[in-house]
């Protein structure tokens, strides 16, 4: 090789089309160049990420993943800023053996008499808190105070319970308990207020405690908290679990204590940077965006292996350990950072989808590609380089057992090539029918904890009184009178009418609940009086231009189920000429958005995916390598999808970004897959037969090792206390198996088969092409095949 050929510099090369990194790998030769300046950088790097760590914290705001994902949103949105909306408040099902006893009666109503007095309480309801017309301009407790008498109690409160529509949805119909309604102040509770009030509550409740009475709480704040603090001990196990099984099995595939430390330090650190980051831009993690973690430590753990394993071989192989970093960057680097571009890729085509989480989740994975990037290719040859000087010794050669299964492989792929290649084409492409039948769904106890309380108590809440999912039609009036006029009054009847068809009796609240007092001749200004100024405005605007009837569904309801109630609301409101009434609620939008979203994220995934294929293809100035990394990269995605059809679990937000993230494994495992394999056709002229076998005796175990770290990492996370993250963890891992069996079995047959197809490849002329081991003024990355095929 000519001096001359191999100065002719970075840029001339790069735009000579011979990186299938596009050149973005020559950021690891300027740390090789200026190591004590790319230090300095990563220092302050890591010091302004563990300055924001301590910052870290989860955001339980469920909108912030929904806000500006369509028209439910905005209608959700409407009905929030004018009438305020019960998602937030917190309900407390307070029940009893001896609910008519006067002592436990009054206990009660000291109880609802704390609730209204706490600091967050901008107003609350109850059986103790409402009051009745007493026909003389004024108003009396609707639960009279002061009886002795249980016999009388218990006559009182059948009465109520039977005769007032609001308190059929606060006592329930055998007198074991009541609900107590407490509606927080929104400036008190946002944010971390939400913690402390539910803190509080819980403490005040505790003192009611008694073999009498037993309180529970209930209610999305409730709910979201559950939620929250699950996922966060999700994450907490996943990276402690993640690192400790990563770290030992890389201790087993090494047989080095050292060699796995050094493995695990850049999946450390990239998470650091990536949670510092995240936190710097957004303030603090969403449900969606806490997942971003888990892809950078996915991501770096498979990196880091590869190119660990590639400078143990050259080390092996007699090549100074030092050099062997540079030479092992240039082989590796081109096709490690062509697998982080396609994974930004597909995480970027992801921030088109509509909606505030996806879009922070998108950027969150740029972010997290970017930064897993940065750490392969400074932090990583650094940390190898201080090794070095710290006296590491190469350990012995990689363990038998992770190594088994790539003699199968290669007599497989010589022996039967065309039959395996030809099974993996049929199934993969059988796979595409599930493709187009599987469909989004959205069920709410997927995302609570298995052992939720809050949610049993909703659950018991539905059966016996009113309920705590809300659905809102908003009614607009057209006489805009004090206290609603008569036509105005009857379009809410006939909508309250309506829901209660639709929902059943004692599941619907508005104006027109207090039917019971104006049959007995009370005014309607004198109800409204008795119901209090806030209370009032949950019904009626107080210009008096809007309504709104609440009915309450089951907590429990599956999305179509939704669909098909919404849907027959809608039409009876058109049969009654009520055209401009607007239906809506928390439990609408995330029904109908999460389908949205994920129909979305589907359809952007496979765009990207079909984008990542010309990628590949385009980096390689080879379209025959485009093509054959079709099938492996193709099967573990649609192979996954064809389970979650067949299992019935459909498409949910999680399992489309569990796909998302082990399509970048995927396509990592392939990529490095095939740059060996072109390499060894092109700088170690070895026909194509011998380049596949090369290939897989070099990188088989690397992969091995990839996906068997990564499955006993992510495996923790399938016993996931949330339905929808265990459902994460199993995808995850089903992915990665498919992918396994993709880049071990199928393409190494695919390429056997190929034969002829394949030796175009063999005619690339490398005349101009610098050698790793040559020491030009600029570091030459690792060559692109030619375009002429």
């Amino acid at each position: 090789m000519s001096t001359s050929t191999s100065r002719t510099g970075f840029w001339h090369r790069l735009t000579h089309g011979r990186s299938i990194g596009f050149g973005l790998e020559y950021l690891g030769y300027v740390t090789l160049k200026h190591p004590k300046v790319i230090g300095i950088l990563l220092v302050l790097l890591t010091v302004l990420s563990v300055w924001q760590v301590p910052k870290a914290n989860v955001d339980g705001d469920l909108l912030r993943v929904y806000a500006d994902s369509g028209k439910e949103y905005e209608t959700y949105k409407r009905l929030a800023d004018t009438f305020g909306t019960f998602e937030n408040d917190i309900y407390l099902l307070v029940t009893s053996p001896r609910l008519t006893d006067p002592a436990v009666l009054e206990r009660m109503r000291e109880l609802a008499l704390d609730l209204s007095l706490n600091q967050y309480a901008a107003g609350t309801l109850s059986a103790f808190s409402l009051r009745k017309p007493d026909g003389q301009g004024g108003t009396l407790p609707a639960v009279p105070e002061g009886m002795v008498d249980s016999s009388a109690i218990a006559a009182a409160m059948a009465d109520l319970q039977k005769n007032d529509p609001m308190m059929r949805n606060l006592i329930s119909p055998d007198l074991s308990g009541v609900v107590m309604i407490l509606f927080p102040d929104p400036e008190l509770s946002k944010g971390a207020g939400t913690k402390q009030m539910i803190a509080e509550l819980k403490e005040m409740v505790a003192s009611y405690e008694s073999p009498d009475i037993h309180v529970e709480l209930t209610g999305p704040p409730i709910w979201t908290a559950e939620m929250l603090n699950a996922a966060v001990d999700d994450q907490v196990k996943f990276t402690i679990y993640g690192f400790g099984l990563g770290a030992l099995i890389a201790l087993f595939a090494l047989r080095s204590f050292w060699s796995a430390i050094l493995v695990a330090a850049t999946p450390f650190i990239a998470v650091l940077w990536t949670m510092g980051v995240v936190l710097l831009i957004f303030g603090s993690f969403s449900f969606l965006t806490i997942i971003v973690t888990t892809l950078v430590l996915v991501i770096c753990f498979a990196e880091s292996l590869f190119f660990i394993f590639n400078w143990l071989a050259y080390w092996r192989d007699g090549i100074d350990p030092d050099k062997a970093i540079g030479l092992t960057l240039s082989h590796v680097g081109p096709a490690s950072t062509l697998s982080q571009l396609t994974t930004l890729i597909a995480f970027a085509s992801l921030g088109f989808t509509p909606g505030q989480g996806t879009t922070e989740f998108a950027y969150a994975g740029v972010i997290a590609c970017t930064l897993g990037f940065v750490g392969i290719m400074c932090f990583q040859p650094l940390i190898l380089k201080l090794a070095l000087r710290l006296g590491f010794k190469a350990p012995k050669a990689p363990n038998f057992a992770l190594t088994a299964p790539v003699p199968l492989a290669w007599f497989l792929a010589s022996r039967f090539g065309r039959l395996v290649s030809t099974l993996g084409a049929v199934v993969t492409i059988l796979f595409i029918i599930p493709y187009f039948l599987i469909e989004p769904r959205f069920s709410f106890e997927d995302v609570m904890a298995e052992d939720s309380s809050a949610l049993t108590a909703a659950e018991q809440i539905d059966q016996g009184v009113g309920g705590v999912a809300p659905l809102y039609v908003r009614v607009p009036l057209k006489e805009g009178v004090a206290n609603v006029g008569d036509a105005d009054f009857e379009t809410i009847k006939t909508v309250h009418e309506i829901l209660e068809k639709h929902l059943g009796e004692n599941k619907v609240i508005s104006a027109a609940s207090f039917k019971h007092y104006a049959d007995s001749g009370f005014t309607r200004d004198e109800i409204f009086s008795a119901v209090g100024p806030f209370m009032k405005r949950r019904f009626v605007t107080d210009d008096n231009t809007q309504a709104l009837v609440t009915g309450f569904m089951p907590t429990i309801i599956a999305s179509n189920d939704l669909k098909q109630l919404v849907a027959g609301i809608e039409t009876d409101l058109a049969a009654a000429n009520i055209t401009d009434a607007e239906v809506g609620g928390f439990r609408i939008l995330t029904s109908f958005a999460t389908d949205n979203i994920v129909r979305n994220l589907q359809l952007a995934l496979t765009g990207s995916v079909i984008i990542n294929l010309f990628v590949i293809g385009f980096a390689f100035m080879s379209w025959r390598i485009g093509l054959v990394s079709v099938i492996p990269n193709l099967f573990p995605i649609l192979g996954t999808e064809a389970y979650l059809w067949l299992s019935g679990a459909g498409l949910q937000l999680t399992t489309v970004l569990a796909l998302t993230i082990a399509f970048g494994i995927a396509v990592n495992d392939t990529i490095h897959f095939l740059s060996h394999y072109v390499q060894e056709r092109r700088e170690h002229r070895h026909n194509h037969i011998e380049a596949v076998k090369q290939t897989l005796d070099r990188i088989g175990g690397a992969i091995i090792a990839t996906t068997v770290i990564l499955c006993a990492g992510t495996a923790i996370v399938a016993f996931s206390e949330l339905p929808q993250v265990a459902l994460f963890g199993q995808l995850f891992v089903t992915t990665l198996a498919l992918a396994l069996v993709g880049d071990l079995f199928i393409l190494p047959a695919l390429l056997v088969a190929g034969g002829r197809f394949f030796h175009p490849l063999g005619g690339i002329k490398m005349a101009d092409a610098p050698h790793p081991l040559d020491e030009p003024d600029e570091p030459a990355p690792a060559g692109r095949t030619a375009p002429g095929e």
